[in-house]
């Protein structure tokens, strides 16, 4: 019997561990749409400034002017680069966790499976205890009857 409570016990914990690696996942991917969706608003208004900055060039544009947009573009450029490795790092993240996941998973399912097994093999041992008695009982009441008319033959001679 406690061998089936420590097994329990270790799916339990099994289980656990599956849903806080699951968690932990959901958050890491969440981390990453969130950064993706930083990097693109930068893309985006590093784009409409490129725009404005070329229509201020077909229209002419002073110097100090055009000296701003260019630093503020270049500034644009590095937080666009600082995102992209943020979310490199954070991808490699997700992998982590997903790989944890997958493992936390496969724990289980081998508790689960042993489990499975251990129940299997008790029932087929109450399965076949089950079968000893009613074939036990069967035989003592075939010997009974047996038994009986033979005495209820002798009686009658």
């Amino acid at each position: 019997m406690s061998g089936s409570t420590a097994l329990d016990t270790l799916t339990d914990l099994a289980k656990e561990a599956r849903d806080k690696a699951g968690q932990l996942l959901a958050t890491e991917r969440t981390n990453e749409q969130q950064i993706l969706a930083h990097q693109e608003m930068l893309v985006n208004y590093r784009e409409e400034y490129a725009v404005q900055l070329q229509q201020l060039m077909l229209d002419g544009v002073d110097p100090v002017t055009l000296y701003n947009y260019r630093q503020f573009l270049m500034s644009l450029d590095e937080s666009i680069k600082k995102a992209s490795q943020a979310l490199h790092q954070q991808n490699n993240l997700v992998d982590k966790s997903k790989q944890n996941w997958q493992q936390q998973q496969r724990k289980l399912t081998s508790f689960t499976t042993l489990n499975d097994r251990r129940l299997a093999a008790a029932r087929k041992t109450a399965d076949r205890k089950e079968q000893l008695q009613t074939d036990e009982f069967a035989n003592n009441q075939h010997i009974r009857g047996g038994h009986l008319k033979l005495i209820s033959d002798a009686d009658k001679e």
